[in-house]
């Protein structure tokens, strides 16, 4: 299947998902991309031959981030549930996911990557979530990203918005593997490690090892909800976020008014 916003087939003689977002150079993940990504994920997630999915992108960068006009007042509320919708599908995935990131991964895109298994990158790449530039937030990041690096390295990233190298992400544990080639790479560990194993029991080694974290999800969602309700109830209608979107938009300097 190909579409304009995501390629997706089946290799490895049908044991891996490949799933490869199709709008370069951006990639941005706006309401079609999510859809396609979840449509895709849950048509695939019954195969018994699936061991794992593999994604990644076309073009020399991963993804940009989520769409900056559907943050504004009126798509902003059904964007977040798509995505957040999307986030925990992910994190329930049945079979490892692994992802291969070259470039820019920013925003919404670092989101969908962060909620991923096995992260591989390349040298050369930037990792962000540079929301609150745009005096906005990052509602699943500000979930994921505690549970992946800690609290401190956490919300440095997401208080300042900085994009970190391949090499922090690396050294602070926010990715897997720092690779030359991170498709060629993700590849090589699923044949390596996950192709060979029963596929029954590998699902079962996945539900286990969430089980063991002390995952919970109705946990993840409740926390998304809430943040999702700050966003579109109190954040949104303050001046400097309505500010913070329309100077990006409108390719101007923001003015803020501290309220």
């Amino acid at each position: 299947m190909s579409t304009s916003s995501l390629k997706c087939w089946l290799e490895q003689d049908g044991k891996l998902l490949r799933l490869r977002l199709n709008r370069p150079k951006a990639n941005i993940i706006d309401a079609a991309m999510i859809s396609e990504l979840t449509e895709a994920l849950a048509a695939h997630e019954k195969d018994p031959r699936v061991r794992a999915v593999l994604l990644d992108a076309e073009g020399p960068h991963f993804s940009f981030g989520a769409s900056v006009p559907e943050h504004l007042p009126g798509p902003a509320a059904q964007m977040l549930r798509q995505l957040h919708a999307l986030i925990l599908q992910l994190l329930q995935y049945s079979v490892p996911v692994l992802v291969a990131v070259r470039g820019q991964c920013l925003g919404g895109g670092l989101e969908v990557v962060a909620a991923c298994h096995l992260i591989f990158v390349e040298p050369g790449a930037m990792l962000g979530q540079p929301e609150v530039k745009l005096s906005v937030i990052a509602p699943a990041a500000s979930c994921l990203l505690q549970e992946r690096i800690g609290q401190a390295q956490a919300q440095d990233l997401l208080f300042s918005g900085r994009s970190i190298d391949a090499e922090e992400a690396h050294r602070i544990g926010l990715v897997n593997s720092l690779t030359e080639n991170s498709e060629q790479a993700a590849i090589a560990y699923f044949e390596e490690f996950l192709a060979p194993l029963s596929g029954s029991s590998l699902r079962f080694a996945v539900r286990a090892a969430n089980i063991a974290r002390g995952r919970s999800f109705e946990d993840i969602k409740t926390k998304l909800d809430a943040i999702e309700a700050l966003y579109n109830e109190e954040l949104i209608h303050t001046h400097d976020a309505m500010e913070g979107l329309n100077s990006f938009i409108e390719k101007r300097p923001a003015i803020w008014k501290d309220c």
